[in-house]
């Protein structure tokens, strides 16, 4: 029951940290450029994890170093720019509704990679979940003709990664801390970054006396710290306590939070993009309606 509970709790912190996450972003190109910006944010990310974790490292074993490494460039590397250039084009709660997309990529990750089973309901509710995130995007760009829908594209790809991160650590790390599996990703991604930030331009005087540099800067910070460092823990934690499928119904709750601060910041929210919200909680809840597994074939 403890773990039930803590489960919820977990979904419910991740959601308002992630839906957030959105807005941060979009912030943060105000003084940067979608490069300078991921690579800026795994390195300060990775910096607040060593503090915290960096004695954690000991008990990977080398065997599970691989899959750790993996799931760093598939669940933090690659998502950070996609989710940059992204919202260089699309407002931040159209990012947060098209991240809805996980679940469904998950569930058939799983099926087909992991041979990992589900459930009908869990199926039906992934379905429903992204029907409601369909009728957001599209009630979206009726609300929103000029954005460039293209970029979405740069958050499927995300998406697709998140998925195959949530199994790997569900199917090849579920006796690795969560505290080891965050700090192990960003000592595997940190190299990358550390050769991509200086050659992005982050340091030239253009960018530093801009007009948004630090205001920029402390919104990359609180982004690093709560959004990647915390978050990240949590939701290894959450993976391993309930299922994969599960874990990623958090972002069936991201696009509200991500439309509530896309409304305060000035992005246009209409009454039928609220109904496909509501279709998107009914997913949810049909995700995690229990009934006997299928196993796959």
């Amino acid at each position: 029951m403890k773990a039930q509970n803590n489960k919820w709790f977990y979904l419910i912190v991740l959601s308002i940290i992630w839906g957030t996450s959105y807005i941060l972003i979009k912030k943060g190109l105000e003084g940067f450029t979608a490069i300078q910006l991921g690579s800026a944010r795994i390195v300060i990310a990775g910096l607040f994890l060593f503090l915290i974790g960096f004695k954690s490292l000991k008990t990977i074993s080398k065997k599970e170093w691989k899959w750790v490494t993996i799931s760093g460039f598939i669940g933090s590397f690659f998502p950070m720019f996609l989710f940059a250039f992204a919202e260089t084009e699309i407002d931040s709660s159209i990012a947060a509704i098209l991240n809805s997309l996980v679940p469904l990529f998950t569930l058939f990750v799983g099926l087909l990679a992991f041979s990992i089973s589900f459930t009908r309901n869990q199926l039906i509710g992934v379905i429903v979940g992204l029907l409601g995130a369909g009728f957001l995007i599209f009630f979206g760009k009726g609300v929103n003709p000029n954005q460039n829908y293209w970029y979405a594209g740069f958050v499927i790809i995300a998406t697709i990664g998140y998925a195959g991160n949530a199994n790997i650590i569900k199917s090849k790390l579920q006796n690795v801390s969560p505290m080891a599996i965050a700090v192990g990703n960003f000592a595997s991604i940190m190299i990358p970054a550390l050769i991509v930030l200086p050659f992005s331009g982050i340091f030239s005087t253009e960018v530093t006396t801009g007009e948004f540099f630090w205001s920029s800067l402390g919104y990359v910070v609180i982004l690093c710290a709560v959004g990647t460092c915390i978050a990240k823990v949590m939701f290894n934690r959450l993976v391993q306590l309930s299922s994969a499928v599960f874990s990623v119904s958090v972002t069936y709750l991201i696009p509200i939070v991500g439309i509530f601060w896309g409304l305060l910041d000035g992005e246009k929210f209409s009454l039928k993009q609220f109904f496909a919200a509501l279709v998107i909680l009914l997913g949810v809840y049909l995700v995690n309606k229990k009934k006997t597994p299928q196993k796959a074939s």
